[in-house]
């Protein structure tokens, strides 16, 4: 496999720019993991890439993002921190090399890579600047490789930028729950106003009386507090 040659830094170069798109673009997580595994495969030639993610509340690592189609690699699958190659990688926050997975003990699946002809791997953490680990990405190659010092940089940088990526769309996220979160109350603080103005009622009897109507119409109390203002202005 011809990978540390310029022409391909070029390529390396590209994934990096198209993960630093995505940083800033508005995709939602999984895209962004999607596109963070198909461009890392494309440009580094591997089998299979794959992207797991920690879990902090249950400790566990799992499976996330592959490009891979086959139904064995990409089923729903879960990891404890210390098992398996994934776990040795996020606990020990290093990279490793695995010439054989056939012979690595800390390799747990043994059948599916025999069926999908893996030989070789690769396995770096998922690192943001202060050095804490969300995650873990995996590079598998179908005939024996040893994996240069420079693939080994070049694909840890990869693995840093979807960390930064990652936690950038979930601050995204989280952003965008709060702001229509804050919608909200304004939304129904304005509709207490008129249903305190219109039965003569208290701030918490208006409130009662707005989340009855959502509970019996089985509507959000969002989407009763903007009828009410939408009656408001027919009035």
């Amino acid at each position: 496999m011809e990978r540390d040659n310029p022409e391909n830094y070029v390529e390396y170069i590209r994934a990096l720019m198209e993960i630093s798109r995505a940083i800033t673009s508005d995709h939602y997580l999984e895209d962004i993991l999607k596109l963070i595994v198909m461009v890392t495969a494309k440009v580094t030639n591997v089998e299979i890439c794959s992207l797991w993610l920690i879990d902090e509340e249950e400790k566990t690592i799992r499976l996330k993002a592959t490009q891979a189609i086959d139904q064995d690699y990409v089923k729903d699958r879960t990891l404890n921190m210390d098992e398996g190659v994934v776990g040795f990688v996020a606990t020990n926050n290093t990279p490793l090399i695995v010439e054989d997975v056939l012979k690595e003990p800390r390799f747990k699946e043994k059948d599916m890579a025999r069926k999908l002809n893996l030989v070789s791997m690769l396995s770096v953490p998922l690192q943001v600047r202060d050095e804490k680990v969300i995650g873990v990405l995996n590079c598998f190659t179908s005939a024996r490789h040893i994996f240069s010092e420079t693939e080994v940089n070049v694909i840890r940088t990869v693995a840093n930028q979807a960390a930064v990526a990652i936690l950038n769309t979930e601050l995204m996220v989280q952003t965008k729950v709060i702001q229509e979160e804050l919608k909200t109350r304004k939304l129904v603080d304005r509709a207490k106003e008129v249903i305190m103005r219109r039965r003569n009622m208290e701030v918490n009897e208006a409130f009662r009386w707005i989340q009855k109507r959502s509970m019996d119409s089985r509507k959000s109390i969002r989407e009763v507090a903007e009828a009410i203002l939408l009656s408001e202005e027919l009035y």
